[in-house]
């Protein structure tokens, strides 16, 4: 049974934290450097009170707006975060309601980062194809922000807030392919927020520096840069590889390589490590930075309504970070 998007919107929070305004904080760190290594100039940040699911409410409600008749289809919510307003009950359920979906369809959330929009397609897919649903509701909204210890400047500058919302459905202008998925949970501590779950409930209060000299705290968000740059290397070409297999294609039938944004020169050196010309590969975050699970939505949102594709065009989405988890997927436009 064939799948398909059928509709994509994304939504930014209107603060903006430009490269300058973090140099005044970090008199040591240039922005100008930092935006040519990274490719990223500027971010959206929330504010204080927002949250990933007021960013989900946003983006649903854009799309709904855009595509009138969408609204009534809806038949199954899906919501990827990893910093929903509770612990219990799942966000999905209040998204439900605030959007004034019917009761009658299903909704939940699942907790995953930078893959999570490869996943969310295979959810979705599975859901449509199992005859469950027929109009799945896709929803990627992410806020890091909150996770980041005020004087880690390196994920700070990374890092952007936003949200995308996609219609998974048995029509529209991009056929889902087959998909690879992969974890390997040995990398878990390098990228966490260890407390504020079961096993560390309370806040520990302590840090210190790392052996690269990043900020340790188990309050905030970690990254171990060095470690998840090596599985990034280690892991993308042959999920790529398993991906382009699985849909009995060759790397040359690829018209366009379409990676999770997280930084320039992580995604440069991906693209000579695999041999991809410049004009195949999409690299944008220089607005937006690092959205999470959204950066691939927001792409390819992008690339369509700049008709950077065409009709016939075959399009290769990976996703991979925290977990580690990794996923990848052809859409056949």
């Amino acid at each position: 049974m064939n799948v398909f998007i059928k509709a994509i919107e994304y939504y930014l929070p209107s603060k903006i934290v430009t490269n300058e305004e973090l140099e005044k904080e970090f008199p040591e760190w240039n922005a100008e450097k930092v935006s040519q290594k990274i490719g990223i100039k500027e971010r959206h940040i929330v504010d204080k009170n927002e949250t990933a699911t007021d960013l989900a409410f946003k983006v649903a409600t854009k799309l709904f707006d855009n595509n009138p008749t969408i609204k009534e289809t809806v038949d199954f919510l899906l919501l990827c975060s990893q910093s929903t307003d509770y612990k219990l009950p799942t966000s999905a359920c209040i998204l439900q309601d605030r959007l004034g979906l019917p009761t009658t369809i299903g909704a939940f959330d699942f907790d995953l980062g930078c893959s999570g929009f490869i996943y969310g397609l295979a959810i979705a897919k599975g859901l449509v194809c199992a005859g469950i649903a027929k109009n799945v509701l896709l929803i990627t909204a992410e806020t890091y922000s909150k996770y980041f210890h005020p004087k880690d400047k390196g994920n700070r500058s990374l890092f952007g807030d936003g949200a995308a919302a996609t219609l998974i459905s048995t029509e529209g202008f991009a056929r889902i392919g087959e998909l690879v998925l992969g974890t390997d949970g040995r990398g878990e501590d390098n990228l966490k927020v260890k407390t504020g779950g079961a096993r560390y409930p309370c806040s520990l209060n302590e840090e210190s520096l790392d052996d690269n000299g990043y900020i340790l705290s188990s309050d905030y968000l970690y990254m171990n840069g060095p470690e998840i740059f090596n599985f990034t290397l280690d892991s993308v070409p042959p999920l790529m590889d398993e991906c382009i297999l699985r849909n009995n294609l060759k790397k040359e039938d690829i018209d366009l390589f379409v990676p999770h944004q997280a930084n320039q020169y992580m995604l440069n050196t991906i693209r000579k490590v695999y041999v991809i010309p410049k004009d195949k590969f999409y690299i944008s975050l220089e607005k937006t930075g690092n959205t999470v699970s959204s950066t691939i939505p927001i792409a390819l949102k992008d690339i369509y309504d700049q008709k950077l594709i065409s009709k016939g065009s075959k399009v290769l989405t990976a996703g991979f970070g925290v977990g580690y988890s990794y996923g990848a997927s052809v859409l056949f436009f």
